[in-house]
C-alpha cells in the first residue's frame, strides 16, 4: 500500500484537498454514467448521444492529468530507491533535494508550456522565451474560436463569448458558439500542472523540515511482492 503523510492543515490545502478529491468523484461518476447511458440507448433503442464518445474523452483526459497532482499528494507515484537505499542518510537527503528540485524546474517549464498552449484557445495571451517566460505575447492569434466536433454549447456558459471569442469586437459582429469552445475541454492541462506544482512544492517543503524521506515514497510493488510471499507461505503450512 502507498504511504499517506499528513498535509499541511492550513485553510488552503483543506480546500485544495476537498476539490481535488470532489472532482475526482464527478469525473468519475460522469463517465460511468455517460457511457451507461449510451450502451442503453444502442443497444435499447438503437439511438445514442452523438457527443457521448467525445465527452466521456474529454473527461478521461481530465482525469488522468488531475490524477497525476493527486498521486503526488497521496505519494500514489512508484520510485525505484534500490540505489538510494544504500547511501548514508545525508546522501538520501541530498538526492532527495536534488530530485525535488530537477521536478520542480521541470513543472515550471511544464507550467509555462500549458499555459501558452492552453491560452491562445481562451483568447489569452501566451508567454514569450523558448525556455522561461521573458515577457507577454500580446500579438499572439486569438484561436478562441476553435470548438470541439460535436459536444453542444451550454446556454449557461454563453457569458463567456463576449471574453473570448468576441474579444475586442463591437456588438453588432458578435458571432456565437455552435458548439463547446475548445478552451473549456483543454483548460484542465494548466490547472493540472499548477497543481502538480503546488504539491511539488508541498512536497519539497517536507523533505527540507525532514517530515518526508523521499519525493516518491511509494512502495506499492514491494507491498504487493510481500502479500503474495505471506500468503504462499501460508498456504504451504
Amino acid at each position: 500500500m502507498s504511504q499517506q503523510h499528513d498535509l499541511p492543515v492550513g485553510g488552503f490545502s483543506r480546500w485544495v484537498n476537498s476539490v481535488e478529491e470532489s472532482v475526482i468523484a464527478v469525473l468519475l461518476g460522469l463517465m460511468t454514467l455517460i457511457t451507461f447511458v449510451n450502451v442503453v440507448l444502442r443497444y435499447g433503442f438503437n439511438d445514442s448521444l452523438i457527443w457521448g464518445q467525445e465527452v466521456v474523452l474529454i473527461l478521461f483526459a481530465w482525469l488522468v492529468l488531475f490524477g497525476i497532482a493527486y498521486a503526488f499528494k497521496i505519494t500514489a507515484h512508484l520510485g525505484v530507491d534500490a540505489l538510494t537505499a544504500m547511501l548514508p542518510k545525508k546522501g538520501q537527503r541530498v538526492l532527495a533535494l536534488l530530485s525535488a528540485a530537477a521536478c520542480l524546474i521541470y513543472a515550471l517549464l511544464l507550467m509555462k508550456g500549458a499555459w501558452d498552449y492552453w491560452a491562445p484557445f481562451a483568447g489569452l495571451p501566451p508567454t514569450e522565451g523558448r525556455w522561461f517566460p521573458t515577457g507577454i505575447d500580446w500579438g499572439a492569434r486569438n484561436n478562441s474560436f476553435y470548438v470541439t466536433d460535436q459536444v453542444p454549447m451550454l446556454e449557461w456558459l454563453r457569458w463567456l463569448e463576449p471574453l473570448t471569442l468576441n474579444k475586442g469586437y463591437p456588438e453588432a459582429e458578435w458571432e456565437h458558439y455552435d458548439k463547446l469552445p475548445r478552451f473549456i475541454a483543454y483548460a484542465m492541462l494548466p490547472i493540472a500542472v499548477a497543481l502538480m506544482l503546488f504539491r511539488l512544492v508541498q512536497a519539497t517543503i517536507r523533505i527540507i523540515t525532514g517530515k518526508q524521506d523521499s519525493l516518491i515514497v511509494s512502495h506499492e510493488a514491494e507491498d504487493e511482492v510481500a502479500a503474495v510471499a505471506a500468503t504462499h507461505g501460508e498456504e504451504q503450512k
